[in-house]
């Protein structure tokens, strides 16, 4: 069977790939453009931006040949990336006609657990419109929910739980909602069994584990599994909470993808609670506990890594900006006499005022690309050629500066490190 997948990259999409591609299938993975690092298990890749596809033609190329489509495309909160009615809306309505006209009967479409009992964000309102776009066609689609994914692979939510496992005192918040978390790999499965020809169609799934679990209680079942020992707790206060919200909405402003988000306290409200009884019933497959997925896979070196650096990204990305930004600040105003110093030291005579100004707008501009997302690696690499030149220049010009107490030439060198840790971690997913 040739199957089209969408959001192919991601959590679901990506282990829905290698399943099906373990049983044989031929697939052909939907992809943003320029999107990387790309799933190993594809046939071929189909660049396209969902958002922008907002008709049926958009599909028709990619569906030639396609007998099933998987659609575990989305996106969890509008930023300059991103749009939400764009991917879960349009762009899979498109899709949906698309599969329609080329006689693509069979569509399984990732959706996401109780949209049909709250709309508490855009998110799950235009989840549940993009439901609606595909029970009106003439498909044999099915629509699983699942709750909050878990697997090996990481992402968003799932990501956070390990990296506030890594926490020595775990903060908690008021407000939350219980979680059936479910397992990525009963996920996989239950695509793999609606791909069948024989399989049910125009069915509703929920996809959610066996336990009702605190948000707490899982962070603590990772901290298990990671080997240490029960972090002690503490309740955030209320304007804390709210201030993390607002500064993961400014982060996602700038382009970056931080789970905290207005989205999330919305949603996180009403938790990730189902029944998966139906689920069972029709596909004979049982929910893992999470406790019990986990005593499957001991957690290795990588997953302890993973955990202690997830609260670090942000830190690193937070303080390299700063750094930048301040320092050409610094050079333009009260640091400007010491600078104009340091330049007539050197013997640049006339070009003494211009060098000044010259670096401290090259050092604002690799700050502000650091900063937003979409130009962060040209910044870093920018950050990285001017810590080089700063060192040559400085060599050559006043090579006393490495014998200095306070070490100014010295001190690049861990700040050059820390930029191409900084790059090693960069990617999201």
């Amino acid at each position: 069977m040739k199957v089209l997948v969408t959001g192919a990259t991601g959590l679901i999409g990506s282990a829905i790939c290698a399943r099906l591609s373990k049983d044989g299938h031929e697939i052909v993975a939907a992809v943003r453009p320029g999107s990387r690092p790309l799933p190993m298990a594809v046939g071929r890749i189909a660049e396209i931006d969902v958002a922008k596809a907002a008709g049926p033609e958009a599909w028709v190329p990619h569906l030639e040949g396609v007998d099933a489509v998987v659609n575990c495309v989305g996106v969890f909160q509008d930023n300059p990336r991103d749009s939400t009615r764009g991917v879960h809306v349009t762009g899979t309505a498109a899709l949906f006609d698309a599969c329609e006209k080329q006689d693509v009967r069979r569509v399984v479409h990732i959706s996401a657990i109780g949209i049909d009992r709250h709309q508490a964000s855009a998110f799950s309102r235009t989840k549940l419109e993009g439901e609606k776009r595909l029970m009106a066609r003439d498909l044999d689609w099915v629509i699983l929910r699942p709750s909050v994914v878990l697997g090996r692979a990481v992402f968003g939510a799932s990501a956070l739980f390990r990296g506030l496992a890594a926490l020595p005192v775990l903060p908690e918040m008021r407000g939350t909602g219980p979680l059936q978390v479910v397992q990525l790999d009963d996920v996989v499965e239950t695509v793999a069994y609606f791909l069948d020809s024989a399989a049910p169609a125009r069915v509703t799934l929920e996809l959610a584990g066996p336990e009702r679990l605190s948000m707490g209680e899982v962070v603590a079942t990772y901290r298990r599994w990671l080997g240490w020992p029960p972090a002690r707790r503490f309740t955030l206060p209320d304007w804390l909470t709210a201030l993390t919200y607002r500064l993961g909405d400014f982060a996602g402003s700038l382009g970056w993808r931080p789970p905290m988000r207005s989205t999330a306290r919305k949603e996180i409200a009403h938790g990730a609670v189902g029944d998966p009884s139906q689920w069972t019933g029709v596909t004979g497959i049982p929910p893992q506990s999470l406790s019990a997925a986990l005593k499957a896979r001991p957690a290795s070196v990588q997953e302890r890594w993973f955990a202690k650096l997830y609260f670090l990204k942000p830190v690193i990305f937070v303080v390299l900006p700063v750094f930048w930004i301040a320092t050409g600040i610094v050079s333009l105003s009260t640091g400007f006499g010491e600078g104009m110093e340091l330049m007539r030291r050197a013997g640049t005579g006339l070009l003494a005022a211009p060098g000044v100004v010259a670096g401290a707008i090259a050092d604002i501009l690799v700050g502000l690309a650091i900063a937003w997302r979409p130009t962060a690696r040209y910044g870093l690499y920018g950050a990285i050629a001017l810590s080089a030149f700063y060192i040559v220049a400085g060599t050559i010009l006043l090579p006393e500066l490495w014998n200095e107490p306070l070490g100014p030439l010295m001190k690049i060198w861990p700040i050059l490190v820390l930029h191409l840790v900084a790059l090693g971690i960069l990617e999201e997913r």
